[in-house]
């Protein structure tokens, strides 16, 4: 599967195919997990399919997408290719982040997926740079950041929304 149509194109079975696809994929990955053929940690994304699916449609291809350690669906939702994904998951280099970086790092900057971050927050000061470098370059792009529910206790959140605010 590619990525999605443009924005004024897309549809409701276009959205549940990928929805479905997310879903397999993180089945499979976990039964993968499970059989121990995945090192390190693996963090799915099942039962929250449709907020990348939803998310990611109303978005344009040239936008930014960052989010934390939960990213297969966010790389799978942008174009990234099912094998590319397992393929990281597996090491290989083949993989999306070339095998290096596990379930938590998956990366296509063809696709403007700037990651999956380890660290809980640690990829929202990023994102407001990336809203801050379009702004500054003038283009018309909007930079997508997923959060979790859980607060960041580091304080990165507010210090970035602050600095956002700024802009």
């Amino acid at each position: 599967m590619t990525a999605m149509q443009p924005v004024e194109q897309r549809d409701e079975v276009e959205m549940l195919s990928l929805m479905l696809l997310i879903r397999r994929f993180e089945e499979r990955a976990s039964q993968q997990y499970q059989a121990q053929k995945i090192g390190g940690f693996c963090h799915l994304y099942i039962g929250q399919e449709a907020v990348v699916t939803g998310a990611i449609a109303a978005v344009r291809d040239d936008d930014y997408v960052i989010t934390a350690y939960r990213d297969h669906a966010h790389a799978l939702a942008r174009g990234t290719s099912a094998d590319a994904c397992m393929a990281e998951l597996f090491g290989k280099e083949t993989g999306c982040s070339r095998g290096l970086g596990g379930s938590m790092h998956f990366f296509n900057r063809q696709n403007h997926m700037y990651g999956g971050h380890a660290i809980v927050g640690a990829h929202v000061p990023l994102a407001v740079g990336m809203a801050f470098a379009i702004k500054y370059r003038g283009e018309d792009r909007v930079t997508l950041c997923f959060l979790r529910r859980r607060r960041d206790q580091s304080g990165r959140f507010p210090r970035s929304a602050e600095s956002g605010r700024a802009l």
